[in-house]
């Protein structure tokens, strides 16, 4: 038996005693019969399959790439909205709007202030006019009733058919409306601002209201003024605004004669509603305001405070115009 005869026949001996084992699957050359519909060929390493007992499925291409992503630790969630309760009784002894608080003088007031608010919020709009359903609530100075007012037109708002609300505590430097509703203070609408990994649905407070919401102020800054300036708190309220179609955002602003920040924020809104006190805010104060605001569309104002019925103790009414 010559050389090349001897080695032949020791390679056949070799393949007879070799264990079989799994195939070698290259993804590209992967043509099962019972394949979907072939597409553009798929580059990718070899991949040595494990052993499978029998019936064996049409293989399966494996690439590098699946292999990688499968090792790679996965993404954290993102944190889901809290939930706060709102005492509504405890809102009601207070003297503010609640679905169960019947239909009172102070319930009929908001319907009248919140309904051309409403009319207007999704009204057309000229090119880059702020959206109308963007609405703050200032005043001239503290003490008017701004935030009282704001929290109450939420309140009513929520009780649309056909609305959500989203309050936003825009009073950086004194955020009020958590601790007037009887809630610790949060992480809020600066901490968005300071940092871009923070989401609104990070720090938002869903209540047992349904249809509101609240967004604390969060941390306080003395960089306040710059940050609701900046093209990030333009982003924010375009995407609040935008992100549900049924949604009217209330900002409880600083007042104007004492901060920057209500100036700065007074640019970013659709609308505006100033609070005045009914024989306590001066007409300086008022004229003032209204000076600052030049060039604001849509401003208004909530007459405060007004005794209607002389003998009736702590009766408030409440007047748009």
């Amino acid at each position: 038996m010559s050389i090349i005869e001897k080695a032949a026949s020791r390679i056949d001996q070799s393949k007879e005693a070799r264990p079989e084992t799994a195939p070698v699957i290259v993804a590209d050359a992967v043509t099962p019969a019972a394949a979907a519909p072939a597409t553009a060929p798929v580059a990718a390493t070899a991949v040595v399959a494990a052993p499978v007992a029998a019936p064996v499925a049409a293989p399966v291409a494996v690439t590098q790439e699946a292999i990688v992503a499968e090792a790679a630790p996965a993404k954290p969630r993102k944190h889901s909205t809290r939930k706060v309760d709102l005492d509504l009784n405890r809102m009601r002894d207070m003297g503010m709007v609640t679905a169960a608080g019947g239909r009172t003088l102070l319930v009929e007031d908001f319907r009248i202030i919140k309904r051309p608010l409403l009319k207007r919020a999704f009204a057309e709009r000229s090119d880059n006019a702020p959206p109308g359903n963007l609405i703050m609530i200032t005043s001239s100075l503290p003490g008017e009733g701004k935030t009282y007012c704001a929290i109450n037109l939420a309140m009513s708002i929520a009780m649309e058919l056909d609305h959500t609300v989203l309050l936003v505590d825009a009073d950086v430097a004194r955020p009020s409306i958590l601790r007037t509703l009887g809630l610790p203070a949060q992480r809020g609408l600066m901490d968005i601002l300071l940092d871009d990994k923070i989401d609104l649905s990070d720090v938002m407070l869903r209540t047992n209201v349904d249809t509101l919401s609240i967004l604390p102020a969060g941390t306080a800054t003395a960089r306040a003024t710059e940050l609701l300036a900046s093209q990030a708190m333009s982003n924010f309220v375009t995407e609040i605004a935008t992100r549900y179609p049924d949604r009217i955002v209330i900002f409880d602003s600083p007042p104007l004669l004492l901060t920057s920040e209500a100036h700065v924020l007074a640019t970013h809104m659709g609308q505006i509603a100033l609070v005045v006190e009914a024989e306590t805010t001066t007409q300086h104060a008022v004229k003032e305001s209204l000076r600052q605001l030049e060039g604001c569309s849509n401003v208004n104002i909530i007459y405060n405070k007004t005794r209607e019925f002389p003998g009736i103790e702590e009766t408030y009414d409440y007047h748009y115009g």
